[in-house]
C-alpha cells in the first residue's frame, strides 16, 4: 500500500517543476547576443530559439495528450521531465544552430504536456473547494521562475558561457524529477486513451470554446504593453538599465502576490471572479497609460507594480474554469482540454506580443496599455456573457 503523500508535497514537486520549465521559456531572450556570436547567425535567426518554443508548446500540449492519456500519471511526469532535461541538455552541448533549435522543441514539447497534466494533478490532489488555490501554487513556480531562474540563468551564461545556462536549467529539471519520484502519488485518477474525436467534442461544445477565447484574450492582453515594458520604464520613465532590473523583479513579486490571491478568489466562483480581475486588470493598464501620459517616473513606478499585481491574477481562475467546464460537457476529455486551454494561453502571448509590435512601430510604445486594455475588455465581455449564460442555464435546471 503507498504511503499518502501530502498534497501540500505534491504540490511542491510540481511548483518545483514548473520553476525549471518557467525558466527555460524565455531564457535565450538573454541569450540571444551570445548565440548569435556563437553561431554567427542574424539577430531574427536566433530567435527562433523563442518562437518556435512557443509554437511547440502550443501545438505539442494537445497532440502529446492524445498519445499520454492511458499513462499513470506519475509515470506520466517523470517522462516530462526526462524529455525536458533531454531536450535543454542537447541545447547545452549543440554544435549547431539546428540542433540547438531541435533542443529547444524538444523542451517545449514536454513543457506544454506539464502543464496539461500538472493542472489536473493540482486540482485532483486537494479538495474541491481548494482547487483554484492549488493552480495558483503550482503557477506560482513559473512566476518564480520569471523573478529568478529566468536572471539567474542569463547571469550564469553572461558571466561563463550561454551553454553553462542550459546546463543550470537541466540541474533544476533534475531536482524536478527526484521531487516528483517522492512526492506525486502512484494512484491518481487516469484519464484513459484520448481519441482524435476529443477534439470534435471539445470544438463542437460552445462554452469551452468561448473559455478558451477568453483565455487567449484575457490573458495576452497584457503582452500588448508587458513585452514593451523595459523601453517605456526608460524612455517615457527615464528609469536606468540598473533600476529597470531591480523594478521588473519588484513586478515579478507582485505577480506572485497575484497569482496566490487570484487562485483564492477563483475557488468559490471561478467565472464571477475572472469578471472582477479582468476589470482591475483593465484599469490597471489603463493608469500605466495615464502614467506615460503625464511622465511622472513615481507615478510610473507605482502603475506597473499595481499592473504586476493584476497582470496573471486571472491565470488559476481561467484554468480551473476549463477544467470545469471540461467535467460537466466532456468528463472523457478534461485533461486534453486543459491542454487545449494551455495552447490558448501561448496564443495569447503571440497575440499580445503581435499587437503591441504593430502598435509600437506604427503609433508609439505609449499607447501599448490602451491596445492590451481593449484586448482584456474583449474577454471581460465574453465572461459576462458566460455568466449571464451559466445563470439561464441554472433557472431552467430548477424549472
Amino acid at each position: 500500500m503507498e504511503k499518502k503523500v501530502s498534497p501540500s508535497l505534491t504540490l511542491l514537486a510540481l511548483a518545483i517543476n514548473a520553476f525549471a520549465i518557467g525558466s527555460t521559456e524565455f531564457i535565450s531572450v538573454g541569450l540571444l547576443p551570445m548565440i548569435v556570436k556563437s553561431f554567427d547567425v542574424s539577430l531574427s535567426t536566433a530567435g527562433l530559439t523563442v518562437s518556435l518554443y512557443a509554437l511547440g508548446v502550443t501545438i505539442g500540449a494537445p497532440l502529446l495528450t492524445i498519445f499520454t492519456g492511458h499513462l499513470n500519471r506519475k509515470t506520466l511526469m517523470l517522462l516530462i521531465m526526462l524529455i525536458f532535461i533531454a531536450g535543454n541538455l542537447l541545447s547545452a552541448f549543440a554544435p549547431t544552430f539546428a540542433v540547438l533549435i531541435i533542443g529547444r522543441i524538444i523542451a517545449s514539447l514536454a513543457h506544454g504536456i506539464f502543464m496539461s497534466t500538472s493542472t489536473v494533478i493540482a486540482a485532483d490532489v486537494v479538495e474541491p473547494s481548494k482547487r483554484a488555490s492549488a493552480i495558483a501554487m503550482m503557477f506560482t513556480g513559473l512566476t518564480v521562475a520569471t523573478v529568478v531562474g529566468v536572471p539567474l540563468g542569463t547571469f550564469i551564461g553572461q558571466q561563463f558561457v550561454w551553454n553553462m545556462s542550459f546546463i543550470f536549467i537541466s540541474v533544476i529539471g533534475l531536482i524536478g524529477l527526484l521531487a516528483s519520484y517522492l512526492l506525486v502519488p502512484k494512484n491518481l485518477p487516469i484519464p484513459g486513451r484520448v481519441d482524435l474525436k476529443g477534439f470534435k467534442r471539445i470544438f463542437t461544445n460552445k462554452p469551452l470554446v468561448m473559455s478558451f477565447i477568453i483565455t487567449a484574450l484575457g490573458y495576452g492582453g497584457t503582452f500588448a504593453a508587458y513585452t514593451y515594458i523595459s523601453p517605456i520604464l526608460e524612455d517615457k520613465f527615464h528609469f536606468s538599465a540598473s533600476a529597470i532590473v531591480i523594478i521588473l523583479i519588484v513586478y515579478g513579486l507582485m505577480v506572485a502576490v497575484g497569482n496566490t490571491l487570484g487562485g483564492r478568489f477563483s475557488n468559490k466562483n471561478a467565472l464571477k471572479s475572472l469578471v472582477n480581475m479582468f476589470g482591475l486588470l483593465i484599469l490597471s493598464l489603463a493608469f500605466l497609460y495615464i502614467s506615460i501620459l503625464v511622465g511622472n517616473s513615481i507615478l510610473g513606478l507605482l502603475a506597473v507594480i499595481i499592473l504586476g499585481l493584476f497582470a496573471f491574477m486571472n491565470v488559476p481562475g481561467l484554468q480551473l474554469y476549463v477544467v470545469q467546464l471540461a467535467e460537466e460537457y466532456v468528463p472523457k476529455d478534461i485533461t486534453l482540454a486543459s491542454a487545449v486551454n494551455i495552447a490558448a494561453f501561448n496564443i495569447g502571448i503571440t497575440l499580445g506580443s503581435l499587437v503591441g509590435g504593430q502598435v509600437t512601430s506604427s503609433i508609439g510604445v505609449s499607447l501599448t496599455p490602451v491596445a492590451g486594455a481593449i484586448i482584456v475588455a474583449l474577454a471581460l465581455l465574453l465572461t459576462i456573457n458566460a455568466v449571464r449564460s451559466s445563470q439561464k442555464d441554472l433557472v431552467l435546471e430548477e424549472i
